[in-house]
């Protein structure tokens, strides 16, 4: 079967398993796949019996779809997201966003866990991610033959959504802050020297995720928006050595803003 086929076939499957067909994905960073456990109504479908999902290797990604409703909203949430640095392929989500395309989702939230790079935004912040730089990173779409390839990214992240999120995010009173992110390849964390030469090329955050869905996201068609939980000062700002461990034990503080800014957004999304 043809890439297009296999996704359809996973998507009729997603749909028949779960009984609904959500025009909205989410996927959960470092730390965050609690949130999958708020849906009503849940159904879970480990990534292993989806053609093509990837099985999360690092701790803290659970693997597994979940979809229910969240704020009234029916929503798919992936649980877990494979990266760059556990196999090298920029492209490893490509299957499972081809499949949730074909299963009819239009938007696509992303989430990460990230490093700030400002003092005035200490662990436990929540930023949406208005760009981001990828000029030392892979691009999953290298290898496709057609001219779909060349995709716009001037609204990598969508405008019109991420106004009505910062809407959201000031009537429920979260502390929303919006910046760069900065996207590498991991699984080192980075010198400070790098964070150096990251502040200066202008970003906000950084992080081992996220950009490489954006692009799959934008080629397939989907509106995106993003955020990071930023879970500690970038390297050399803490005088401290990182780890994924804090990362992990910090990422919910920033989750339940997260999640409190997505359930009072999806309440309000039209149906």
């Amino acid at each position: 079967m043809s890439p297009g086929e296999i996704a359809r076939c996973t998507a009729a499957k997603i749909a028949e398993r779960a009984g609904r067909a959500p025009k909205i994905a989410l996927v959960l960073g470092s730390g965050l796949s609690g949130l999958a456990e708020r849906l009503q109504g849940a159904v879970a479908i480990p990534y292993g019996e989806l053609h093509g999902f990837p099985e999360p290797s690092v701790s803290g990604h659970a693997g597994r779809l979940v979809l229910g409703r969240l704020g009234g909203t029916d929503i798919a949430v992936l649980a877990g997201r494979t990266h760059y640095y556990e196999h090298g392929r920029a492209d490893a989500m490509r299957p499972a966003l081809e499949a949730l395309a074909a299963l009819g989702v239009e938007t696509l939230f992303l989430t990460n866990a990230a490093g700030s790079l400002h003092e005035d935004m200490p662990p436990g912040s929540l930023m949406q991610i208005v760009d981001h730089i990828s000029l030392f990173g892979a691009n999953p779409l290298v290898g496709e033959p057609t001219d779909r390839r060349f995709v716009g990214m001037s609204e990598a992240y969508d405008r019109k959504l991420a106004l009505r999120l910062a809407g959201e995010a000031a009537a429920e009173a979260i502390e929303l802050f919006q910046g760069v992110y900065m996207w590498v390849s991991g699984p080192s964390f980075e010198t400070p020297a790098e964070i150096r030469a990251a502040h200066a090329l202008g970003a906000d955050a950084v992080g081992m995720s996220t950009v490489p869905e954006v692009i799959l996201a934008r080629f397939l068609g989907m509106r995106v928006a993003a955020f990071s939980v930023i879970t500690n000062l970038a390297a050399g700002m803490s005088g401290r050595e990182l780890s994924h461990e804090e990362t992990k034990r910090l990422a919910p503080e920033g989750g339940r803003k997260l999640e409190a800014l997505l359930t009072g957004y999806f309440a309000r999304v039209p149906a």
